[in-house]
């Protein structure tokens, strides 16, 4: 008797081992193999053996013809930015984000906005009835004879509704809730998702419609289900927020036809999700700042923004605490250990908590010298000038070193009215804001 063949699959990455495994080899998780039915194994292997056995011949590179990438505006300034520069015409993209951040209303309003356009949309939907989105059409101004609604979970289905009219945008809403009935697993499955991705991506290049993924995020904030779902897409885009907020932040992770760089900056409005038109004093406060409030500029992709940081240094009552809210706990530790090292402060007794305000996320090292800044002023109780930013990246040596984008962010601080700045070099461009030179971090108390 022929022995019975076994196979076991990641449900985290995808990957395959005959025998079971306690931790992916593949992605280091625990308790994610399972093993597969007889249905799914010869799924899996009739898929391989399906695969085509024509032969590509390798040409010279500069026997290539270039692409000339093609655009078209989403009618979000901000998504365009983050797109970088517009929607590509079959483009496969993902878009993340946390339970109501605002992924279905955005793109529920991108689709209004290309059906008022006289093009048609189809949105899908495996999570909401027609009459459920129809509901938050009216609410966006989403109304359009051209968009269409399908509320919808076969794979089959829906891609005999997109191939029965020229649709020139997508939305599903979203991938794990779709099913292929040729795919013998649960909807949300590594096999499931991998098939659908892969038709969704063929049906995008092959008509050249551009098909705008949602996908929910787990509790580590990474895509629920398989990572080959972000690697066959050409754009993953993140949404982060803080729930009491009103901004929401959407950010690229991967884009085959432009930078990541980019962040787009969203309000959430009785309107839905709208771009945020200024963000001039949404970080800070205008007013006299207070006893351990420090300014300082950060680059959010290609736009410079003003943001207030926060400290409270207190007697420790037992083991002295360290948090921080919007920056790296780590890099707050060792800021600390260089205070103690360098102007002999006693923080070790002190319990020190520090807060980005607007709940924005800082990702860059040119908002150290503020965070320095703003510890000093709750330990010593004293308020630092309202009209002054602190910008610079402090090394484990003390040192202040200069910054990405010096002139740019000088000049938007010009721009909102400040008047003087704590930087770590010279400005090389001519500018109006005094400027006061600090390589040390011993030197930023002359400056307080």
């Amino acid at each position: 008797m022929a022995k019975k063949k076994t196979l076991f699959e990641c449900q985290a990455c995808g990957f395959q081992t005959p025998r079971w495994l306690g931790k992916c080899t593949g992605c280091n998780q625990w308790d994610t193999i399972v093993e597969l039915t007889t249905e799914q194994i010869k799924f899996v292997e009739e898929s391989k053996g399906s695969s085509s056995k024509t032969t590509s011949k390798a040409i010279p590179i500069t026997e290539v013809m270039q692409e000339n990438i093609e655009r078209f505006s989403s009618g979000s300034k901000e998504l365009d930015l983050v797109l970088g520069g517009g929607v590509v015409p079959g483009s496969l993209t993902l878009i993340g984000g946390s339970p109501g951040i605002g992924k279905s209303t955005l793109l529920l309003k991108i689709a209004g906005n290309l059906a008022k356009n006289s093009q048609n949309v189809l949105y899908v939907s495996g999570e909401e009835s027609a009459g459920q989105i129809k509901l938050r059409a009216d609410r966006l101004d989403a109304n359009h004879k051209e968009l269409f609604l399908l509320a919808e979970i076969n794979l089959q289905n829906i891609m005999q509704e997109i191939k029965s009219k020229k649709y020139g945008f997508i939305v599903i809403d979203s991938i794990q809730t779709l099913y292929s009935e040729e795919t013998p697993s649960a909807p949300g499955s590594v096999t499931q998702v991998r098939t659908i991705t892969f038709e969704l991506m063929r049906i995008a290049k092959s008509l050249d419609i551009p098909i705008f993924i949602i996908g929910h995020i787990t509790k580590d904030g990474s895509i629920a289900g398989p990572r080959v779902l972000e690697h066959m897409v050409d754009t993953v885009l993140y949404f982060e927020g803080d729930p009491n907020s009103e901004l929401r932040l959407l950010r690229g992770f991967k884009n085959r036809f432009g930078s990541t760089n980019e962040v787009g900056i969203f309000e959430m409005s009785k309107n839905g999700l709208l771009d945020a038109k200024s963000m001039a004093g949404r970080f800070f406060n205008k007013d006299k700042l207070a006893s351990g409030s420090a300014l300082t500029i950060m680059m959010e992709g290609s736009r410079p923004i003003i943001i207030e940081i926060q400290a409270l240094v207190s007697e420790a009552y037992g083991h002295p605490k360290r948090s921080s809210t919007g920056f790296d706990n780590n890099r707050l530790t060792m800021l600390l250990a260089l205070l103690e090292k360098k102007l002999d402060l006693p923080l070790g007794t002190y319990d020190v908590f520090v807060n980005i305000s607007g709940g924005i996320k800082i990702n860059e090292p040119a908002a150290d010298l503020a965070i320095i800044a703003a510890i000093l002023s709750s330990y010593r109780n004293r308020e630092l000038s309202s009209e002054t930013l602190f910008l610079g990246e402090v090394s484990l040596t003390g040192e202040i070193r200069e910054v990405s984008a010096l002139g740019q962010r000088l000049k938007e601080i010009e721009t909102q009215g400040f008047s003087k700045a704590v930087i770590p070099t010279k400005p090389l461009e001519k500018t109006n804001i005094k400027c006061y030179i600090a390589n040390e971090v011993s030197k930023v108390v002359e400056w307080m």
